[in-house]
Protein backbone atom coordinates (compact mmCIF):
# COMPACT_ATOMS: atom_id res chain seq x y z
CA UNK A 1 0.00 0.00 0.00
CA UNK A 2 1.31 3.74 -0.58
CA UNK A 3 2.98 5.39 2.25
CA UNK A 4 1.16 9.36 2.35
CA UNK A 5 2.58 11.44 5.29
CA UNK A 6 0.87 11.56 8.44
CA UNK A 7 1.64 14.80 10.14
CA UNK A 8 0.29 15.43 13.80
CA UNK A 9 0.25 11.76 14.66
CA UNK A 10 1.96 10.26 17.57
CA UNK A 11 4.49 7.35 16.91
CA UNK A 12 1.89 4.91 18.42
CA UNK A 13 -0.47 5.41 15.74
CA UNK A 14 2.27 5.62 13.01
CA UNK A 15 3.57 1.85 13.94
CA UNK A 16 -0.23 0.59 14.24
CA UNK A 17 -0.52 2.19 10.60
CA UNK A 18 2.95 0.79 9.64
CA UNK A 19 1.72 -2.59 10.53
CA UNK A 20 -1.44 -2.33 8.62
CA UNK A 21 0.14 -1.17 5.65
CA UNK A 22 2.66 -4.12 5.73
CA UNK A 23 0.12 -6.42 5.16
CA UNK A 24 0.46 -8.85 2.14
CA UNK A 25 -3.28 -9.73 1.33
CA UNK A 26 -4.97 -12.42 -1.66
CA UNK A 27 -4.36 -11.92 -4.92
CA UNK A 28 -8.13 -11.92 -5.13
CA UNK A 29 -8.63 -9.11 -2.93
CA UNK A 30 -7.61 -5.64 -4.26
CA UNK A 31 -7.17 -2.95 -1.22
CA UNK A 32 -6.33 0.66 -1.59
CA UNK A 33 -6.68 3.43 1.04
CA UNK A 34 -9.11 6.17 0.92
CA UNK A 35 -10.04 8.84 2.84
CA UNK A 36 -11.19 7.99 6.49
CA UNK A 37 -14.39 9.19 8.28
CA UNK A 38 -13.77 12.85 10.18
CA UNK A 39 -14.89 13.02 13.10
CA UNK A 40 -14.68 9.51 14.79
CA UNK A 41 -11.33 10.11 16.18
CA UNK A 42 -8.51 12.39 16.46
CA UNK A 43 -6.37 9.59 14.20
CA UNK A 44 -7.69 7.61 11.42
CA UNK A 45 -7.02 5.23 8.28
CA UNK A 46 -9.56 3.57 6.72
CA UNK A 47 -9.01 0.87 3.70
CA UNK A 48 -11.04 -0.35 1.04
CA UNK A 49 -10.90 -3.55 0.11
CA UNK A 50 -12.61 -5.45 -3.36
CA UNK A 51 -12.21 -9.18 -4.17
CA UNK A 52 -11.64 -9.29 -7.85
CA UNK A 53 -13.04 -5.86 -9.36
CA UNK A 54 -13.55 -5.03 -12.97
CA UNK A 55 -10.81 -4.04 -14.74
CA UNK A 56 -12.59 -1.10 -15.68
CA UNK A 57 -12.49 0.32 -12.10
CA UNK A 58 -13.15 -1.19 -8.43
CA UNK A 59 -16.69 -2.13 -8.66
CA UNK A 60 -16.93 -5.87 -7.77
CA UNK A 61 -19.60 -8.38 -8.53
CA UNK A 62 -18.20 -10.74 -5.59
CA UNK A 63 -17.80 -8.46 -2.32
CA UNK A 64 -16.43 -5.20 -1.35
CA UNK A 65 -15.58 -4.53 2.42
CA UNK A 66 -14.10 -1.27 4.46
CA UNK A 67 -11.46 -1.34 7.00
CA UNK A 68 -10.81 1.89 9.21
CA UNK A 69 -8.27 1.65 12.47
CA UNK A 70 -9.18 4.44 15.01
CA UNK A 71 -6.90 6.04 17.29
CA UNK A 72 -7.94 8.44 20.10
CA UNK A 73 -5.87 8.91 22.97
CA UNK A 74 -8.04 9.57 25.37
CA UNK A 75 -9.72 6.45 25.39
CA UNK A 76 -13.26 6.84 24.98
CA UNK A 77 -15.24 4.43 27.31
CA UNK A 78 -17.45 2.57 24.90
CA UNK A 79 -13.91 1.48 23.58
CA UNK A 80 -12.18 1.23 26.85
CA UNK A 81 -8.53 1.56 25.17
CA UNK A 82 -7.31 3.79 23.20
CA UNK A 83 -7.76 2.01 19.28
CA UNK A 84 -11.17 1.15 17.91
CA UNK A 85 -11.92 -1.04 14.43
CA UNK A 86 -14.59 -0.57 12.57
CA UNK A 87 -15.21 -2.68 10.02
CA UNK A 88 -17.80 -3.86 6.98
CA UNK A 89 -18.17 -6.33 4.71
CA UNK A 90 -20.48 -7.32 1.82
CA UNK A 91 -21.17 -9.59 -0.74
CA UNK A 92 -23.89 -10.92 -2.85
CA UNK A 93 -25.80 -14.64 -1.91
CA UNK A 94 -27.98 -16.85 -4.01
CA UNK A 95 -31.67 -15.86 -2.71
CA UNK A 96 -31.89 -19.33 -1.15
CA UNK A 97 -29.16 -18.86 0.83
CA UNK A 98 -30.19 -15.82 1.83
CA UNK A 99 -33.65 -17.39 3.44
CA UNK A 100 -31.63 -19.36 5.78
CA UNK A 101 -32.22 -18.15 9.66
CA UNK A 102 -28.48 -18.98 10.23
CA UNK A 103 -26.94 -16.86 7.60
CA UNK A 104 -26.44 -13.61 10.10
CA UNK A 105 -24.73 -15.88 12.55
CA UNK A 106 -22.64 -17.57 10.29
CA UNK A 107 -21.10 -14.15 8.84
CA UNK A 108 -20.60 -13.23 12.89
CA UNK A 109 -18.72 -16.48 13.34
CA UNK A 110 -16.86 -16.19 10.57
CA UNK A 111 -15.44 -12.93 11.47
CA UNK A 112 -14.86 -14.29 14.85
CA UNK A 113 -12.80 -17.08 13.83
CA UNK A 114 -10.88 -15.09 11.49
CA UNK A 115 -9.62 -13.00 14.29
CA UNK A 116 -9.24 -16.34 16.47
CA UNK A 117 -6.99 -17.78 13.59
CA UNK A 118 -4.79 -14.86 12.97
CA UNK A 119 -4.17 -14.49 17.15
CA UNK A 120 -5.44 -11.09 17.35
CA UNK A 121 -6.83 -10.24 20.19
CA UNK A 122 -9.93 -7.77 21.13
CA UNK A 123 -12.29 -6.84 23.50
CA UNK A 124 -15.65 -4.91 23.58
CA UNK A 125 -16.91 -5.98 20.24
CA UNK A 126 -20.46 -5.28 18.32
CA UNK A 127 -21.78 -5.48 15.27
CA UNK A 128 -24.75 -6.34 12.90
CA UNK A 129 -25.34 -8.98 9.67
CA UNK A 130 -27.98 -7.94 8.21
CA UNK A 131 -29.40 -10.12 4.90
CA UNK A 132 -31.72 -8.52 2.17
CA UNK A 133 -33.73 -9.80 -0.27
CA UNK A 134 -34.93 -8.12 -3.51
CA UNK A 135 -36.59 -8.34 -6.74
CA UNK A 136 -36.96 -5.77 -9.35
CA UNK A 137 -40.13 -4.51 -10.57
CA UNK A 138 -41.23 -2.33 -13.77
CA UNK A 139 -37.84 -0.94 -15.59
CA UNK A 140 -35.77 -2.84 -13.07
CA UNK A 141 -37.77 -6.43 -14.11
CA UNK A 142 -34.78 -7.62 -15.32
CA UNK A 143 -32.98 -7.40 -12.79
CA UNK A 144 -34.76 -10.56 -10.85
CA UNK A 145 -34.28 -11.61 -7.31
CA UNK A 146 -31.30 -10.78 -5.64
CA UNK A 147 -29.90 -11.22 -2.07
CA UNK A 148 -26.68 -9.75 -0.21
CA UNK A 149 -25.20 -10.25 3.14
CA UNK A 150 -23.57 -7.30 4.83
CA UNK A 151 -21.68 -7.26 8.50
CA UNK A 152 -20.42 -4.33 10.00
CA UNK A 153 -18.71 -4.57 13.37
CA UNK A 154 -16.25 -2.96 15.69
CA UNK A 155 -14.00 -4.06 18.20
CA UNK A 156 -11.09 -3.08 20.27
CA UNK A 157 -7.41 -4.25 18.92
CA UNK A 158 -5.19 -5.59 21.37
CA UNK A 159 -1.93 -5.51 19.06
CA UNK A 160 -0.79 -6.47 16.69
CA UNK A 161 -2.66 -4.59 14.20
CA UNK A 162 -1.68 -6.20 10.98
CA UNK A 163 -3.56 -9.44 12.19
CA UNK A 164 -6.48 -7.73 12.86
CA UNK A 165 -6.32 -6.31 9.11
CA UNK A 166 -5.22 -9.56 7.83
CA UNK A 167 -8.29 -11.29 9.52
CA UNK A 168 -10.50 -8.61 8.32
CA UNK A 169 -9.15 -9.29 4.46
CA UNK A 170 -9.99 -12.91 5.32
CA UNK A 171 -14.00 -12.27 6.13
CA UNK A 172 -14.70 -9.91 2.94
CA UNK A 173 -13.24 -12.99 0.88
CA UNK A 174 -15.39 -15.29 3.02
CA UNK A 175 -18.63 -13.45 2.32
CA UNK A 176 -17.83 -14.11 -1.35
CA UNK A 177 -17.25 -17.36 -1.50
CA UNK A 178 -13.40 -17.72 -1.15
CA UNK A 179 -12.55 -19.62 1.91
CA UNK A 180 -8.86 -19.67 3.02
CA UNK A 181 -6.38 -21.34 0.86
CA UNK A 182 -8.29 -20.84 -2.44
CA UNK A 183 -6.85 -17.98 -4.43
CA UNK A 184 -7.14 -18.29 -7.88
CA UNK A 185 -10.68 -20.39 -7.88
CA UNK A 186 -13.85 -19.25 -9.85
CA UNK A 187 -15.99 -18.51 -7.89
CA UNK A 188 -19.67 -20.24 -8.85
CA UNK A 189 -22.92 -18.88 -8.61
CA UNK A 190 -22.42 -15.45 -7.39
CA UNK A 191 -24.63 -12.96 -8.93
CA UNK A 192 -24.47 -9.21 -8.60
CA UNK A 193 -26.68 -6.98 -6.80
CA UNK A 194 -27.26 -4.06 -9.21
CA UNK A 195 -29.02 -2.07 -6.75
CA UNK A 196 -27.29 0.93 -4.78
Amino acid sequence: MPADSRSGQGDAFDQAVDQVRAVDVREDLSVREIPAPSGLAPHALAIAGDVRPEESGVDSAYGTGRFILLHDPDEPDPWNGAYRIVCFAQAPLEPEIATDPLVADVAWSWLVDALGSRSARFHSASGTATKTLSKGFGALEAQGEGAQIELRASWSPEGPFGAHMEAWAELVCMLAGLPPGSEGVAVLGSRRSKRG
